[in-house]
């Protein structure tokens, strides 16, 4: 009669008694010490603690979405950053989703090989694009830990590649003057304080073009750059130097800046063009002549000195940085 009815509970199973009696047994063992002396009935209950328990452990482990949603996800969830940051990131998923089949993996499945033959082939061009994917593809899988749609961040064990930075020259005096006698032009005149900005201030091209003018406070003598419109997402405050050279100039940021940018290049004579030079040379002839290396970190809104010392400081002459900032004060 109890065989009947074992018989029966388990008649729509896949199994036989002797998986069930295994099965028991299994479970009997791993409890370990926490299964002795007990009796029938305070096993049962211990059992099915253990099942339910198991259960919802298992359905944890397989709730997962695809990369394609948590990676779109991902970038929602930052919808409050800036308008430049998203669009890199809108950028850089496109370009992973491109490659053939990640979409629609399940993003618990991914793992270590699979995330950097991804990164090879979405970015291996480069080693700058690389290191950056791998970024946002770690950030991606740690969005997904948050939400449980997995349980370790594979890109973790991915190494970044190394960069090797090019050198950067600072532009010589010559070159100075060549862009400056160009601003006087009538044609490129409301390029004249942006310019000033980037030779004496060294605020990156695409922060003097996001400032507006409550950022430009000539009566307290500083520019302010604010947080939201910085590369780094931190904001400084900046002596404006060199006043003289701004009398009668218009003290704001033309539209369209960045066409206008590059008509005063042209203008100058200049057919190639190395982006960032001016914020270069800035930090070259500003460690060179006033010899402060803390105040030139905190003007560059940099996090550390090891940065400039690594990066920025292709010295110029003495007698070329006392040239720089000593003539029209």
């Amino acid at each position: 009669m109890i065989m009947n009815t074992v018989h029966d509970i388990i008649s729509h199973l896949p199994l036989n008694m002797k998986d069930v009696a295994r099965l028991a047994a299994e479970a009997t063992e791993e409890l370990g010490e926490r299964a002795q002396g007990l009796t029938r009935l305070q096993m049962l209950c211990l059992l099915r603690r253990l099942i339910r328990a198991g259960a919802e452990a298992v359905k944890a482990e397989e709730h997962t979405v695809s990369f394609a949603e948590a990676a779109w996800e991902s970038v929602s969830a930052r919808a409050g950053r800036r308008a430049t940051t998203l669009r890199d990131l809108r950028h850089f998923v496109r370009r992973m989703l491109r490659v053939e089949g990640v979409g629609e993996r399940p993003l618990r499945a991914m793992r270590t090989r699979e995330c950097r033959e991804l990164l090879e082939q979405a970015f291996g061009n480069s080693n700058h694009s690389f290191n950056k994917g791998r970024a946002i593809l770690h950030s991606i899988f740690a969005y997904g830990e948050r939400r449980e749609w997995c349980c370790d961040n594979p890109v973790s064990r991915i190494e970044c590649r190394r960069i090797h930075e090019k050198e950067i020259v600072p532009l010589s005096l010559q070159e100075v003057q060549r862009l400056e006698q160009a601003a006087q032009q009538p044609e490129h005149r409301d390029m004249l304080f942006s310019l000033h900005l980037l030779l004496y201030n060294g605020v990156r091209p695409h922060e003097v073009a996001r400032l507006s003018e409550r950022n430009i406070r000539p009566e307290q003598n500083r520019i302010i750059i604010p947080p939201d419109r910085s590369k780094t997402g931190g904001g400084r405050v900046l002596p404006l130097r060199k006043k003289k050279r701004l009398q009668g100039v218009a003290l704001s940021i033309p539209k369209n800046w960045q066409q206008r940018w590059r008509a005063l290049r042209r203008a100058a004579g200049f057919r190639f063009w190395q982006p960032d030079v001016c914020r270069h040379t800035f930090a070259s002839y500003h460690a060179v002549y006033f010899r402060n290396l803390e105040e030139l970190q905190l003007e560059m809104g940099h996090r550390s000195i090891e940065l400039l010392r690594s990066r920025y400081l292709n010295l110029p002459r003495v007698s070329h940085a006392r040239k720089y900032w000593e003539v029209s004060k």
